[in-house]
């Protein structure tokens, strides 16, 4: 077997675990375990306090103790264990407490996993920029496989996600053993706590402009989890309506859902091209207002008609909305940080987006929904109205105060 080919193993390994339970999850917790908005928000929420941190502190377990490919085969063995003891957890302390735990190793290996792909590739006499994207897209294939396997079985209520992402854990987990070891980097190794955590990177907020940028990150980071969390339980919550009770997006709401992933993968080709045509200032408005009709469209959307065509516009620009914000934001702090402190820039746009913007959505997203749920019927359509009008707040307001002159060429070196 190539190594290659052992590499994609790995990457489809790495986002299956998390597709078994990601899409499904928050409609489980609310039909299966009665959890509401507020607490499913709060449990959500654990995924943004673990990127706060977890990513930084495990990065420096790796650069100077353990070897990335066993930290990486580690993690995933231990997270295989709290998954199995999350699946038997139904009180919303327990649960919360576990999944903490959880995500706190979980969000970590997806840097280790490039990290080990890096190490692994440069070993072997690849080119990284060239030979690393073709196998990292198998990890959104990853992804939308476990989304669909889960949604076929029947089991987006279930507990039994947990116990089918625990196994695959596990076998990542054991899998990864049996990989090329990296070496740990003794230049590496002299990076401090305060640079592994991207703290140093605070001074660019005495720059107005990378000040706003990075404030709206936050903002904008508040929004891209939150069809994550809720889509499902949103095509759900239609079959409690006859008429669509049988529908393809009520009984097969996964697969649909799933659409958003796969839009993924396109959108990120066209990247480069709009990044050199446009400058990223606007492609960063183009995901902003994206998210505006991402949940507009859900606002308007239903299982059937032109309704179920809204659904479907919806996940294809998703795609925008996710690909053009990461990526253009992560290229933005390229170009503009310091050589010096460029890791940890990316860190701390990492810590904005991922963790504090990720638990103000999540959170924030919980409340709204409770708010707006009464007798145990959501109103989904001023959710989403509101979630929408929210994006065209930031996106109008960014458009105003962030100032920014395109320039090709320097996008160009950017990209190479």
């Amino acid at each position: 077997m190539g190594i290659k080919f052992r590499l994609v193993v790995m990457n489809f390994l790495q986002f299956f675990v998390w597709g078994a339970w990601l899409l499904s999850f928050g409609k489980y917790l609310g039909v299966t375990l009665h959890f509401s908005g507020e607490q499913i928000g709060a449990i959500f929420m654990t995924l943004g306090i673990a990127s706060l941190f977890m990513p930084g502190l495990l990065g420096i377990v790796a650069d100077r103790w353990i070897k990335p490919n066993k930290l990486f085969s580690l993690v995933h063995i231990l997270g295989a264990l709290l998954l199995f003891w999350a699946a038997k957890e139904t009180t919303f302390d327990g649960l919360y407490f576990v999944m903490l735990l959880y995500l706190m190793l979980y969000m970590p290996t997806i840097a280790l996993d490039n990290t080990v792909s890096y190490c692994i590739l440069e070993k072997e006499g690849y080119d990284i920029v060239k030979d690393f994207p073709p196998i990292r897209v198998w990890g959104t294939i990853g992804f939308i496989f476990a989304v669909w396997i889960i949604d076929l079985l029947g089991w987006g209520v279930s507990n039994m996600q947990l116990y089918f992402s625990a196994a695959f854990s596990l076998v990542l987990g054991l899998y990864a053993l049996t990989l090329p070891d990296c070496a740990i980097e003794k230049s590496k190794a002299k990076k401090t706590l305060v640079q592994a955590l991207g703290l140093d990177a605070f001074v660019l907020f005495k720059d107005k402009k990378m000040a706003i940028f990075f404030i709206f990150s936050m903002l904008l980071g508040a929004a891209l989890q939150i069809t994550n969390m809720w889509g499902e339980a949103f095509l759900h919550d239609f079959g409690k309506i006859a008429a669509y009770s049988n529908t393809f997006a009520v009984k097969n709401n996964g697969i649909l859902m799933s659409v958003s992933q796969m839009s993924e993968t396109l959108f990120i080709l066209t990247i480069p091209f709009f990044l050199k045509r446009f400058g990223i200032k606007k492609v960063m408005l183009m995901s902003m207002f994206a998210w505006v009709f991402r949940f507009g469209l859900f606002g308007i959307g239903s299982p059937v008609g032109f309704g179920l065509v809204f659904l479907l516009f919806s996940m294809i620009i998703y795609g925008m909305a996710f690909d053009f914000f990461n990526i253009s934001g992560s290229l933005f702090v390229e170009a503009e940080a310091d050589p010096k402190i460029r890791a940890s820039a990316q860190g701390l746009f990492m810590i904005m987006t991922n963790g504090l913007g990720a638990m103000i959505g999540a959170y924030g997203s919980g409340v709204i929904i409770e708010m707006y749920t009464h007798s145990g019927i959501r109103d989904w359509h001023t959710i989403w109205f509101i979630f929408a009008a929210y994006s065209l707040v930031v996106g109008v307001t960014f458009m105003l105060l962030f100032k920014y002159k395109h320039d090709p060429e320097a996008m160009t070196k950017i990209q190479h």
